[in-house]
């Protein structure tokens, strides 16, 4: 199954790269973008449609760290994580009080980010799996 994730990166870089990456080698794709928090939350609040958010912490305008505890109230099954450059110990704890699932290093830990969403793409359920009647 491909992973339906939505991805909050205000750099247009990071997140073509990101995208290519996971598309490639995580079944991922990509249903919904954002910049800044503001767009992020509004995103998740008209959209039920996904099963991974990807946020970075540092935004052009607002916080990650608003969207990860804003993203909250979203479905079972769906996975928040924080993909950061800053990723000290005291910040995956915030993050993790906040309701992030993992949280990865933007320059050491994209392998990391990849094996997670293979695993999360394996452990679904087909979206195409008939429905018992």
């Amino acid at each position: 199954m491909q992973l339906r994730a939505f991805i909050v990166d205000d750099s247009s870089t990071v997140r073509d790269n990101l995208i290519e990456t996971l598309k490639e080698l995580a079944q991922v794709e990509p249903v919904g973008m954002a910049e800044t928090e503001h767009d992020a939350n509004r995103w998740l609040a008209r959209n039920s449609e996904w099963d991974v958010a990807i946020v970075d912490l540092f935004l052009r305008e607002g916080s990650g760290l608003n969207v990860v505890e804003a993203a909250r109230k979203r479905n079972p099954g769906q996975q928040v994580v924080v993909l950061s450059n800053h990723s000290s110990r005291d910040v995956r704890w915030r993050c993790a009080q906040l309701g992030a699932d993992a949280v990865f290093d933007k320059s050491t830990e994209i392998d990391a980010l990849v094996a997670y969403c293979l695993r999360r793409a394996e452990a679904a359920p087909s979206q195409s799996a008939p429905v018992a009647g």
